[in-house]
Order: structure tokens, then sequence, then C-alpha cells
């Protein structure tokens, strides 16, 4: 069975704004020229730097002093290429097309090199610290900081014996954790995507005021956030390099999160340590392991949310066989799990939109019960995930 859900107003009018803009770009409208009159600075930019820039209708300015450059290029995310100009003081400039609201990684390209801009704040992304943007969505605020209760964001390293190293998982505690000395809490567990860490959901994602928002809001019950990195690799192993084309999951993160992290965070934080109080989500790689870890162990989580990995590849999907056989029994499978939620940027990569497309059709064929969430007008990128975390966390811990 498929459950609906519906699209915000605000979002389709967003999505609608952008494709006008764009249009009206592409045809010379002196409306669209205007913008260029409300550039302002990124929110991502470092202190006092003026550019890039972003305007109105959300097209973006670069701007790199290399003198003794050939070619410079920037590139926003997986967008094509686009030549900048160069000046005669040595400056290439250069006002790309309408970008799709949201956080993007980007880069320059200087004679064939990439590399990042200094005047952005990097966040670990494609494997390493990336310039990245913010392009505003009008009228839209829910990941946002707002005039609410916020909670805390801390930095908990431990030692795993899985590993025999050091790590780190960042924990979200809600606003009045610490005042609320005999409160307990049901506990998220969320992972990153592939090329990224346990920073993502806090810096690229704002997953922390998403929470705040929705909690001040009386939409989700407070809850502990737990942000680990998904690359873990037994003492003495090394995990094979990732190769185009044969994507595979870190190894041992399963037994990581299992074994480790969740006794860690139950034994050092106030949550409710069963599984009714228990949930998992992610996203790509890490909504991948999602369902991975999940379905293994049916017996610890209540809650499973699936952004934009499920059916990981694209290929045909078994339910009697594929994720430990969990959904083989429709039944039992929606008896035990209270959300199952997946969910899909409409304009995602083609083996993306294949694999959970193909998911999302089996588990309708099955009786599997299920929520469905389409993101309008985004991609495989945070926008589409931040979307996600607002529809998936109301799900959660409810009576």
């Amino acid at each position: 069975m498929r459950v609906k859900v519906s699209v915000k107003t605000r979002e389709v009018k967003a999505a609608i704004g952008s494709w006008i803009v764009a249009a009206m770009v592409t045809a010379g409208c002196p409306g669209a020229a205007r913008g260029q009159d409300t550039f302002q600075p990124a929110s991502t930019n470092v202190p006092n730097a003026e550019y890039p820039r972003i305007d109105a209708g959300s097209r973006i300015q670069f701007r790199i002093a290399a003198p003794e450059a050939h070619s410079v290029q920037a590139q926003v995310g997986a967008a094509p290429k686009v030549d900048m100009v160069k000046g005669a003081d040595g400056v290439w400039t250069v006002t790309t097309p309408p970008a799709v609201p949201g956080f993007h990684y980007y880069f320059l390209i200087i004679d064939g090199v990439t590399v990042d801009d200094p005047a952005s704040r990097t966040f670990f992304g494609y494997g390493k610290d990336s310039s990245g943007i913010e392009v505003p969505e009008k009228s839209v605020d829910f990941y946002l900081p707002q005039n609410v209760p916020h909670g805390e964001v801390r930095e908990h390293w431990y030692h795993s014996q899985v590993t025999d190293k050091w790590r780190r998982v960042f924990v979200y505690t809600p606003p009045g954790y610490d005042t609320s000395a005999k409160r307990r809490y049901p506990a998220l567990y969320l992972q990153h995507g592939a090329g990224e860490d346990e920073t993502g959901w806090v810096k690229q994602g704002h997953a922390n005021f998403i929470l705040d928002n929705l909690i001040a809001a009386g939409k989700a019950k407070p809850m502990i956030l737990v942000m680990s990195n998904g690359y873990a690799t037994r003492a003495g192993e090394t995990e094979p390099p990732q190769q185009r084309g044969k994507f595979h999951l870190p190894s041992a993160f399963g037994e990581e999160l299992i074994t480790q992290i969740i006794p860690m965070i139950d034994s050092t934080y106030r949550t409710i340590p069963d599984r009714e109080h228990r949930a998992m989500a992610g996203l790509s790689m890490g909504s991948a392991q999602t369902l991975q870890i999940t379905t293994a162990h049916l017996n610890t989580f209540d809650y499973i949310g699936a952004f934009s990995g499920a059916g990981f590849g694209g290929g045909p999907v078994n339910l009697k066989v594929d994720y430990s056989g969990a959904f083989a029994d429709p039944a039992a499978f929606n008896r035990k799990v209270r959300v199952l939620f997946v969910g899909l940027g409409t304009m995602e990569p083609g083996f993306i939109t294949a694999g959970v497309t193909a998911f999302n059709n089996a588990l309708d064929q099955a009786g599997v019960k299920h929520v469905f969430y389409q993101s309008p007008g985004t991609a495989h990128e945070w926008q589409t995930w931040r979307r996600d975390l607002d529809r998936f966390a109301p799900l959660l811990f409810q009576k």
C-alpha cells in the first residue's frame, strides 16, 4: 500500500518560480535583468567576502583573481561548467543561469585544475573539503535558525573496538535537555551520503535547525539525533576502493552501529533504550546502509527512513530475499515497523530514480505500508534531503 504525501504549496510555487525566472533569462525578458541589482554575498562566504553573490532570480556571480591563468571555469554541483571571462585587471567573472534553491558544492577550474574558492567556506563532500554555496529558497525557512528554543550539537569522541580507531559522532540534544534532568528521549540515527561524513547533516543539512523548528511548532517529538561516520573498516582489514559503477557499502558500519554506537549513546545520554523509541534514516549511501542495517535488526528499530538510496543501483528488486528477507511476509513487516519512509527528488539522476522507483513499486505490489514522498524540482542534493527530514521527523515516536 502506498501512502501518498501531498506537496506543500510553497514548494510548488518555489519550483515554478525558478522555472519562470529561467525562461525569462533565456528569452531576454527585462524583468529578469532587473535581478542584477539585487546581487548579495552568499551566506556561505568567508567573512567580508563579496563574492560569490546571488540575486533574486537565484543567479550566481563568481569572481576570482587569477592574472596568470589562461582559462577559468565554474561548476555548481553536477551542472555544466560555465566559462569565466577575464578582465583587464586579471580578475575572472561569470554570472550563471538560475540555480535550484538549496545547498550546492561548487568548484573553480583554473587551467584544467579543480580548486576550491578561497572566498567560500568549505564543507566535506566529494571526499574532500569543497566550496559550498547556499541559494535561498524564497519564503522557505524550515531549515534556517528561527526565534525558537534551540538544542545543542555535541561532538563525542570514542574508541571503537571494531575498527581499533578513534571515531566521532555528533549528537543533537533537544531544547531543555540539560534542564529536564529526569526526562528521557527517543533517538534518531541519521546517516550521511558517500563522499561526506558525520558533519554533513549539521553543516550542509541544518538538521538541528529543522528539528528545533519542528519541535517548537509541536510537529515533532523532542528527540536525540545521532550522526555517525558511515565509513568503518574492521581492525586489520583494508576496504577496497570505490569504483565507478561498482559502488559498495562500507562493510563494518552495521557492526559498528549495533555493537558500539547505540550502546554508547544509550549509556551516555538519556535515551529511551528500546526499539519503539529508536529510528534510523539516511541519504544516498546512508539510505542504503539504513535499509541494510534496520531490516537485519528489526528488534532494534521501529522507524526507517530511506532518502534517495532505496533499491540502490536500479537493479530488479526481489522482496522475498532482498534486505534480509524482512519484506517476505508483508503483513508481519507491517505489524512490526511503524513507519517506512521512502524519499526521492523529481530531478534525481536516472539510476537513483530507477532504483527508488523500483523499490517503491515493489513495496506497493507486495502490500508493504510505507510513505512515499517526492521533492519537487530537486536532484541528488541537500534540499531534497532537508525536505525528507522535515516530513520524516513528524512521523516518529507518535502514539
